[in-house]
């Protein structure tokens, strides 16, 4: 009997590799370790079969995993691979950020190869944060985005010649960081404090939720979500608020994981998600079933072409995105004019 490619490729390669990033002192080594294991597998695939056989021989047993988010309409409630009643939905994904709160952000930089930051820094920079703005970033809790936001804005305001004027613009810039997790939430106002941020007052932490926001309509210059999305039990809604929330003239901005559509590659980041990534999170956090949801849920997530359609059905005009290798991530932004 023939094995599969999951079968071929055994975990112990990747086991090796996850035990290597965990040291500290090796974690310089994440990026060049990382692509020379992708590499290996990239050049498997190539010489044993075609991206066809591949297809053929794993597609009736993958297919319920690597199915085209398009199939799916945007408001399916899916948990995953699994179909759930909406009310479970919430309470699951809640019960996933629980558990990777504490690990979040080494989780990131393990996964990525620390590419994760480079993502946020360009999403801030689409932004263009100015002194004064009102922002609201949600599903923010660890405070990644509202700090760059920040220094950002900070860095501005030292260029300023006049200390009053610094002080004034200062003092009128508020930052609200909302998300549906306290323990998210906890991590990033523990994170503001070291970085002795704990007692600004233009940081503001919100307990909420991104399908029913608390705030005043045309209340906000700006608006980002990063890598959370993809959680909600209804993406429309969630579009709706923040198209509701924003000023004329503000942005949205979304980072999130989406959709390669190089057939190769393709292979390679599919096995690297579900073979290594669960390994990773078992390893470091404890944790594999969180973050195989994780994985899972990228693939539920729709495509960026039908994403962006919905981000300009929900009323935003100059709807664009901008993929990043090869389009395992997408920065999608719209105006609201």
């Amino acid at each position: 009997m023939k094995t599969s490619f999951h079968e071929q490729v055994t975990l112990s390669s990747a086991r090796k590799m996850c035990e290597g990033l965990i040291a500290p002192a090796r974690m310089c080594l994440i990026v060049p370790l990382l692509e020379d294991y992708l590499n290996h597998i990239s050049c498997c695939i190539v010489k044993r079969m075609s991206v066809r056989m591949v297809a053929r021989r794993l597609g009736s047993k993958l297919l319920p995993r690597f199915a085209p988010a398009a199939t799916l309409h945007s408001h399916a409630t899916s948990f995953g691979f699994k179909e759930v009643n909406e009310e479970e939905k919430s309470q699951l994904v809640g019960n996933v950020f629980t558990k990777v709160a504490s690990n979040y952000d080494i989780m990131n930089d393990l996964m990525s190869g620390g590419l994760h930051r480079l993502w946020k820094d360009r999403l801030v920079s689409k932004l263009s944060p100015f002194p004064g703005m009102k922002h609201l970033d949600v599903a923010g809790g660890t405070g990644d985005v509202a700090f760059r936001i920040l220094e950002t804005i900070n860095s501005v305001n030292r260029r300023a010649k006049e200390d009053t004027l610094e002080d004034d613009l200062q003092e009128e810039t508020q930052i609200y960081v909302c998300d549906i997790n306290p323990n998210m939430l906890n991590v990033g106002k523990k994170r503001a404090q070291e970085r002795g941020l704990g007692d600004l007052g233009s940081l503001v932490w919100v307990e909420g939720d991104a399908e029913k926001l608390t705030f005043k309509d045309d209340s906000m210059d700006g608006y980002t979500i990063a890598f959370g999305i993809r959680n909600v039990t209804h993406i429309e809604k969630v579009l709706a608020q923040a198209y509701r929330v924003l000023k004329k003239g503000g942005r949205f901005l979304c980072l999130e994981l989406s959709h390669v559509d190089t057939p190769v590659f393709k292979q390679v980041y599919d096995y690297y998600s579900f073979s290594v990534i669960p390994v990773v999170g078992e390893l470091v956090a404890g944790d594999r079933d969180s973050y195989q949801y994780l994985v899972e849920s990228i693939r539920r997530f729709p495509p960026q072409e039908v994403f962006a359609s919905m981000i300009a059905d929900a009323g935003f005009q100059k709807v664009e995105y901008e993929n990043f290798v090869g389009g395992v991530v997408a920065i999608h932004s719209g105006l609201k004019i």
